[in-house]
């Protein structure tokens, strides 16, 4: 997937936001080293930075790479693949609303343990099981109306308690702190609510259809999605977050 990382910023920015108490769960030190894996344009990695501590951005995407850099300039962000990366032992690594995009969670966690010292913390935040459920279920229904299957599977990872909290231990980890929990999510600065919702994240639910029928796919996504569209016309895009803190032994 190719980012937008600049409409990103400007109007889903309650994605950050809402990692900022997760940056409290990390409660970083000063001269610990921190790695922020899947930093986005890097809001979260300089919440850590302010702290004290020494961090290290990576992401997948090179325009949000190349954004975080123009924005943060003293601090390190690397262009690197999740699933795999060698950037040195680290005493924590953090992740907000990244690890749902990396779909063999094995290798992520694997390549988590490998990069942290014993006793290190693994504190991150994804999508949980449930996660967008009323969205994807208009924007299926909008396909079905193009004449498209159901998109199957789901580009994304979202685990239940059961299944994360056994990975985890699976690769290393010991599990302190699991939790799934909804986190309704106004988009305020979206005017055509799911719309915008879908072009940002869910480009897999209309790319197999043609250019000229996205106009009314689109229709038809925001009619199915008026359900989750508030009496003041704000669209509410129903997030299910799973959230963790674990230690690798």
């Amino acid at each position: 997937m190719t980012w937008d990382a600049g409409n990103y910023d400007t109007r889903f920015g309650f994605v950050a936001r809402g990692g900022e108490t997760l940056v409290d769960l990390l409660d970083p030190s000063p001269g610990e080293r921190v790695l922020d894996l899947g930093c986005g344009t890097g809001d979260l990695t300089a919440k850590i930075a302010e702290r004290g501590a020494s961090v290290v951005g990576l992401d997948s995407d090179k325009s949000m790479i190349a954004r975080a850099r123009a924005r943060f300039p003293d601090l390190e962000f690397v262009h690197g693949d999740g699933h795999e990366f060698s950037l040195g032992t680290f005493d924590s690594v953090f992740s907000n609303a990244a690890l749902h995009w990396l779909t063999r969670p094995q290798e992520v966690t694997s390549a988590v343990r490998a990069a942290l010292r014993a006793g290190g913390r693994f504190v991150a935040e994804q999508g949980g099981a449930g996660n967008v459920a009323q969205t994807l279920a208009a924007l299926n229904a909008a396909r079905a109306d193009a004449g498209r299957a159901e998109v199957s599977p789901m580009p994304w990872y979202y685990p239940t308690v059961g299944e994360h909290a056994t990975l985890l231990e699976s690769c290393g980890f010991r599990v302190h702190l699991m939790i799934h929990y909804n986190r309704p999510s106004p988009l305020d600065d979206c005017p055509d609510g799911i719309v915008d919702w879908a072009q940002m994240f869910a480009g897999n639910y209309y790319a197999d259809i043609p250019e000229e029928q996205h106009r009314s796919f689109f229709a038809d996504a925001a009619r199915y999605g008026e359900k989750l569209r508030r009496d003041d016309g704000v669209t509410v895009i129903d997030y299910v977050r799973l959230r963790w803190r674990a230690e690798a032994v």
